[in-house]
């Protein structure tokens, strides 16, 4: 007889019951028993034996991460397969039966561990451990079902005649390729949408959507939402003693709109001279200035935004010596006597606008589209991630290949300027960690553009990017950037090395994306 295991439950039904997280390797085969969604849990161990179960998708609720990343890999496995079955064969070898690796082999975990000659599955006694609940029954693998102290169920590695044993290296076996390219995996998909939307609750500012219609899947739950950069090993901001505010301004000047003239705020030292306004004896003056490196403060500039009491579909947004150029962008910050609300404080306060993440139509993935309309200079959401050194930067992009969508943004605004090297410039990493504007796609004719935006005009090695509209933005359109930041240019007929196919549809569209 199999070990009888008695599981705590907190309540009725394997509806209560969950796994240990932390304890669970992989997933690798799905099946329906009675009415159930089931997955194969592989469990962590030092066994060349290491302990399976079955489970239900109620009790893997904690752990739907992992269950997303088989079903990305079962998916695309079953493509795989039905294109091989779609290739036709010559009759010199329609009837030939060779054997293949399972349609799984890339789950395999260990190496290590020695193949069996039988490409079967092979189970010498069938066990099933009882738990709590109607049915509570767990089918189980070389070990045994353990719970913890807060009643969460694992698998542990044990032998002996009332333990089945089966085969690691023959899983999953034919048999359970093609029950699991069959069986339903509904409630997963449904579980993992609620779990993605239930985060989305969470990131700061206007709501965010999201929007399938034409298929079950959601965005990686591995994607983690942040409000600001995550500073990795060898990356360093700025000595916060180096943020210097604007000391001569003040809430109360002019219209009460904070800092009102250019030649008063501090924090334009380094912002771009409007050449235009230039008088003829400042035009010798600012040459000069340019060619020792020294001081612009007192030539004419511009704050970034416009104010409030301009038309109201342009208050907040670009003025057009921005919009029009790539000049950086300093902002006020907390050190400034300008007050909260000054007319140059804009991206500092975040996402301003609701925003829908969106399944696109045309194999281009996901999507990102605001949900009412935005006015041309109209600020929408920083990109954010990761900032790593040069280093790292090279290091993933070489582990992940050629064909990897990349996430990677230098931060090089400053480099010519300050002297800096390749390899002493950082990296802005949004594939794992960052906002809803990772899923914005690329057009060789986008409605936005990104700029560099600084709070300290002293750190020129870590500041924003941010996307703002370059055009008035109907609700409902998908927003876009280009990739590549460059004018237009001709499309290319052949493919230049290093490049892949564009899917932007643009009318004006370069055909090629390089690397």
């Amino acid at each position: 007889m199999p070990p009888k295991v008695v599981i705590p439950s907190t309540g009725g039904g394997n509806a209560t019951r969950r796994v240990r997280t932390d304890k669970i390797y992989s997933i690798i085969s799905n099946r329906i028993k009675g009415n159930e969604e089931q997955y194969l849990v592989w469990w962590k161990s030092e066994s060349k034996t290491p302990p399976l179960s079955w489970h239900s998708i109620t009790e893997l609720v904690r752990c739907l991460e992992i269950v997303q990343d088989y079903i990305t890999v079962r998916e695309k496995t079953i493509r795989d397969a039905a294109t091989l079955g779609k290739k036709r064969k010559s009759p010199d070898t329609a009837h030939d039966h060779e054997p293949r690796a399972s349609p799984f082999d890339h789950l395999r975990i260990d190496n290590r561990w020695t193949p069996s000659s039988s490409r079967s599955q092979s189970v010498s006694s069938r066990s099933t451990t009882p738990a709590s609940g109607s049915n509570g029954m767990i089918d189980v693998y070389n070990g045994v079902i353990e719970s913890d102290a807060d009643g969460l169920v694992f698998a542990r590695s044990a032998s002996g005649s009332s333990v089945a044993m089966i085969d690691v290296q023959a899983l999953p076996t034919e048999e359970m390729f093609r029950t699991a390219r069959t069986s339903k995996i509904e409630q997963a998909n449904v579980l993992i949408r609620a779990e993605y939307v239930r985060r989305l609750r969470k990131v700061k500012g206007k709501k965010i959507h999201l929007v399938n219609v034409y298929d079950y899947t959601t965005p990686s739950l591995r994607f983690q939402y942040i409000d600001d950069y995550i500073l990795r090993d060898g990356v360093y901001r700025a000595d916060p003693a180096t943020q210097m505010g604007c000391q001569k301004c003040s809430p109360h000047m002019g219209r009460s709109i904070g800092c009102e003239y250019t030649k008063k705020c501090d924090c334009l030292e380094y912002a771009a001279v409007d050449e235009s306004r230039l008088t003829t004896d400042q035009i010798e003056d600012y040459n000069y200035a340019l060619a020792s490196g020294g001081s612009t403060m007192g030539f004419p500039k511009k704050f970034p935004y416009y104010c409030e009491g301009t038309k109201r579909q342009r208050a907040g947004t670009l003025v057009p010596f921005y919009l029009d150029s790539r000049n950086p962008i300093y902002e006020c910050n907390d050190n400034c006597r300008c007050g909260l609300f000054c007319r140059n404080k804009n991206v500092q306060f975040g996402r301003q606008v609701e925003v829908e993440i969106f399944k696109t139509p045309n194999n281009r993935g996901w999507g990102l589209r605001c949900k009412e309309a935005l006015h041309m200079g109209q600020f929408i959401d920083t990109y954010r991630g990761e900032v790593i050194t040069d280093e790292e930067a090279t290091r993933r992009e070489e582990a992940g290949g050629m064909m990897k969508a990349s996430y990677l943004y230098q931060l090089d605004k400053h480099a010519e300027t300050e002297g800096l090297t390749k390899e002493e410039m950082y990296v802005v990493d949004g594939e794992f960690m960052g906002g809803p504007t990772k899923f914005m796609n690329h057009s060789c004719q986008p409605n936005c553009r990104q700029y560099t935006v600084s709070y300290n005009k002293h750190d020129h090695k870590v500041y924003d990017l941010a996307f703002f509209a370059i055009r008035d933005i109907p609700a409902d359109e998908e927003l876009t950037f280009d990739y590549l930041d460059k004018e237009e240019e001709d499309a290319e007929e052949d493919a230049p090395k290093g490049a892949v196919p564009c899917l932007c549809g643009a009318a004006k569209c370069r055909k090629w994306l390089w690397q």
